[in-house]
């Protein structure tokens, strides 16, 4: 594309150079740069793109988008002078790939928990009733048989624009994807031109990078601030979890139509009659389109939430109900997201993702309804992240389960025992909960299995899905999953 016709809707831009080259191919990581390229430099938390002009024009750049003066830059090389390079990246982006965003019907999720399972639920709705949909979230990238692995729950602008027009070519209608509040404050689907965007819940987390709750609520506020705001896009659709209070909150700051779901408020899509066994959930869903009695394969109440999100989300695509039901009782659950694994042994084996307050009490709760004998937690809380939540989830697993052991998870480059010493701190209200501290997560893994008896539950947290494992300089390959299904198997 010529960088004329790719910049030509910047309202403030200067150039230094030939304004009239070829753009191949654009980038905000100088590694990625191949020749003919646009290089934006952004500046980071941690980084400055500006300090990675020079190895970018060695890669092969042709153009840099620059928001200050560089200096001792070849001829050859043009400079684009922007204001904010932050803010023109999803406009070059967009441009870029050709406007993906319109040619798709997009659906954001947003939320503290949820997100993951509901736009998989979503996406298997859609494709088995012939809505061709693609995927974008914390597990990666999928259109149909491609998979791409994806570094950030919400993708920058570049990767996002660039997974709207694989899903294009692939002949997508739809897309479905995570939207978090990272993605949301460093306008990573600015420019995404959402049909339906969908509230799950709220609860504490990512206070290492909010100041404060009530930051981290506003944070998800700009999503639903920029849906239907002109007459003629009344017709999108916020899709609110009415038993979470913070919905009220959101509903005043969009103007699109609102449509509620729930379990204990008055909602117009309710789930009632629920009951929760290890093989799984029924309920009856009670709709303006009608009432049915549905039946998931994921245990707990908080999938039951999951369950009505993508229900209202996909009614609202005129997919009937009976069918909606049909292709969430296929629907197999999600990796890493209560996870039972099972290899024949009298106990229960569970690997969960829940990583925050909300979601370890959501999943603890779940298990300790249908556990018939002791439940064992093992835990760890991740380094250089939100300290104030280690207390809170470990007085959570002390509450709800009969053991935990508290091990690690990701530390980075913070102490381990430091963070473990955070932990302990929050059973000062449960002062006689029996724990144990097993800094090595696969042994703390293989000591809660090896103590198992017939009905008990040992419940992973974590991790879920995830295969690598970071602390200090050390990066392993490390699976909870691989690790648990070596141990059952040796007892065979």
């Amino acid at each position: 594309m010529n960088l004329l016709t790719l910049t030509h809707n910047l309202l403030i831009k200067e150039f230094d150079g030939d304004p009239d080259i070829e753009i191949t191919n654009i980038e905000i990581d100088s590694r990625k740069i191949s020749t003919g390229g646009l290089f934006i430099c952004l500046r980071g938390h941690n980084s400055d793109g500006h300090d990675f002009v020079r190895e970018a024009i060695k890669n092969g750049a042709a153009a840099i988008v620059t928001e200050k003066l560089l200096s001792e830059i070849p001829q050859n090389v043009t400079l684009v002078k922007v204001p904010d390079s932050q803010r023109v990246l999803p406009i070059l982006a967009s441009n870029f790939y050709h406007n993906p965003s319109q040619k798709l019907q997009l659906i954001g999720v947003t939320g503290t928990n949820g997100k993951t399972t509901t736009v998989h639920m979503i996406d298997k709705i859609l494709n088995d009733n012939e809505k061709r949909c693609g995927l974008i979230g914390t597990l990666g990238m999928k259109i149909g048989d491609y998979y791409e692995e994806t570094i950030n729950t919400t993708p920058d602008s570049l990767d996002m624009n660039r997974h709207f027009q694989k899903i294009i070519e692939d002949k997508g209608q739809y897309a479905v994807l995570e939207v978090s509040s990272h993605g949301l404050e460093m306008a990573r689907v600015r420019g995404c031109d959402f049909k339906t965007v969908i509230f799950t819940n709220l609860s504490h987390d990512h206070l290492d990078f909010h100041p404060d709750i009530d930051s981290y609520k506003k944070s998800k506020e700009l999503l639903f601030s920029q849906l239907g705001n002109a007459s003629d896009a009344m017709s999108k659709t916020a899709v609110l979890n009415g038993d979470d209070e913070a919905s009220d909150y959101y509903a005043n700051r969009t103007a699109a139509q609102i449509l509620t779901y729930g379990i204990e408020r008055d909602a117009h899509i309710m789930a009632k009659n629920v009951v929760t066994t290890w093989e799984g959930t029924h309920f009856t869903v009670v709709t303006p389109w009608g009432s049915l009695p549905f039946y998931i394969n994921t245990p707990g109440i908080y999938n039951v939430y999951n369950a009505l999100a993508a229900i209202s989300a996909c009614l609202i695509e005129n997919i009937p109900l009976d069918q909606i039901k049909n292709s969430l009782e296929a629907f197999q659950g999600v990796k890493g997201r209560f996870q039972n694994i099972w290899a024949g042994q009298k106990f229960r084996a569970v690997v969960d993702y829940a990583h925050n307050p909300n979601g370890l009490s959501a999943v603890l709760k779940t298990a300790r309804e249908i556990t018939a004998g002791r439940l064992i937690c093992v835990m760890g809380s991740r380094g250089n992240r939100d300290r104030l939540k280690r207390p809170i989830m470990a007085s959570i697993a002390a509450t709800y389960s009969d053991v935990v052991i508290f091990t690690s998870d990701n530390s980075y480059a913070e102490n381990l025992e430091q963070i473990l010493t955070d932990m302990i701190k929050g059973l000062e209200t449960n002062p006689n909960k029996p724990y144990e501290i097993v800094m090595n997560r696969k042994q703390a893994i293989r000591q809660a299995l090896e103590t198992a008896k017939d009905d008990d539950c040992i419940i992973i947290t974590g991790r879920g899905h995830e295969t690598k494992q970071v602390n200090g300089d050390c990066i392993e390959l490390f699976s909870d999953e691989d690790v648990v299904r070596e141990f059952l198997l040796s007892l065979r």
